[in-house]
């Protein structure tokens, strides 16, 4: 029987490394997959990454956890198996915007990802809680960007304008180590161990190969481990696949040790539903609740041993 292959889309980003971890062993370590053949397409954003999985033009995705949801209630047929981190971005000041308390955002625009992201709950909630407006006309604007896109934004606003920024590593330290930002805050220390990205696959896919499913979900697990444990050789590989400076990888992976974690991928459905309930309640970003137990097939990350 033809193995099929898994195309999987993709960020540049270090919350997707397992997959380029996977991708490498069987490559180079251990070997071929034996029922199937995993293949990657990366993008600059997410919204062409959502519209590729929407259209069936990848099988699955490393993808924002609400953004996927947003998809799964619109009727797209495809399913989480799996956390792809936890933690693992970064909350940076503009080095030229004086930015020295949460109150000196007031006045600025500040960058996201994705309305449809963990990202804009954590900077909503902390610029909220510290008594901020948010939106046209208020305290604080959020801009939508692309990731890859930001640290050529922060590079080029010499006035200042932009307050700073939220978004997945490795951008936050390439602005930092570049001089034109300064670390305000990481993500986990905002919500510690949140989810972030998820690994999802079409329905049919799932159904028809459930022992191909099986073998990948092992294969991120065990990934997840290897990261966790061999951090230099993670940022050998994860430099060249996210087509990044090692060093940029390396003080990811280890300063501190847990900005971005892999040892711990179970879905826990408690966090998805505040994630889900704050971005429909609070800020309407999502259209609507889904029904969790649905799109989140746990069977798999158990049989895998995730923790």
């Amino acid at each position: 029987m033809e193995k099929p292959t898994f195309n999987f889309g993709h960020l540049k980003i270090t919350d997707h490394l397992i997959l380029g971890v996977a991708m490498a062993q069987a490559t180079n370590g251990h070997g071929p997959f034996k029922y199937f053949n995993l293949a990657s397409k990366s993008y600059r954003g997410w919204n062409p990454l959502a519209e590729d999985l929407k259209l069936g033009n990848i099988d699955g995705a490393f993808i924002l956890a609400p953004l996927a949801m947003e998809l799964f209630h619109s009727n797209v047929q495809i399913q989480m198996i799996l956390q792809a981190h936890k933690s693992g971005s970064i909350l940076i000041k503009n080095a030229r915007a004086n930015i020295q308390q949460l109150m000196d955002f007031k006045g600025k625009n500040v960058l996201i990802p994705h309305y449809l992201s963990v990202h804009h709950l954590l900077f909503d909630r902390m610029l909220r809680e510290s008594g901020l407006d948010i939106g046209p006309g208020k305290d604080v604007i959020f801009d939508v960007v692309a990731p890859a896109d930001i640290p050529e934004i922060m590079e080029w606003d010499e006035k200042g304008s932009v307050g700073g920024f939220i978004v997945a590593e490795p951008f936050g330290s390439q602005v930092v180590m570049a001089g034109y930002g300064e670390e305000y805050a990481l993500s986990k220390d905002i919500w510690a161990n949140h989810p972030c990205c998820v690994v999802v696959l079409s329905s049919g896919i799932i159904e028809k190969y459930p022992d191909a499913v099986h073998e990948l979900v092992a294969s991120f697990v065990q990934c997840g481990q290897y990261i966790t444990q061999n951090s230099a050789q993670a940022a050998q590989i994860g430099a060249g696949f996210l087509e990044q400076d090692q060093k940029v990888i390396e003080r990811v992976l280890t300063t501190p040790k847990d900005r971005v974690t892999y040892h711990e991928l179970f879905p826990v459905m408690d966090d998805f539903e505040y994630m889900q309930d704050y971005l429909t309640s609070r800020i309407s970003a999502m259209s609507d609740k889904i029904d969790l137990e649905k799109f989140i097939k746990l069977e798999f990350a158990q049989a895998a041993g995730a923790k």
